[in-house]
């Protein structure tokens, strides 16, 4: 699974990471690394709880590309 991730900084200097494909699936980090490894976190979270009503599945293997704005 591929997701697209959008950075941005927000007026304290931290950097936001959102999931336009997951609503509500968002994150911030000091550095663009952390950012997406937060992120990232965030998304398998997310995946879990959407998965939590469902049969058990195999997490899915998941692709950040992360794009600036």
């Amino acid at each position: 699974m591929q997701l697209m991730v959008v950075l941005a900084h927000d007026e304290d200097g931290w950097i936001t990471a959102s999931v336009p494909a997951l609503k509500g699936c968002h994150s911030q980090g000091r550095t663009r690394e952390e950012a997406l490894a937060n992120v990232r976190e965030a998304v398998e979270g997310w995946l879990l709880v959407e998965q939590e009503d469902k049969a058990p599945v195999n997490a899915p293997e998941v692709e950040i590309t992360a794009i600036a704005v």
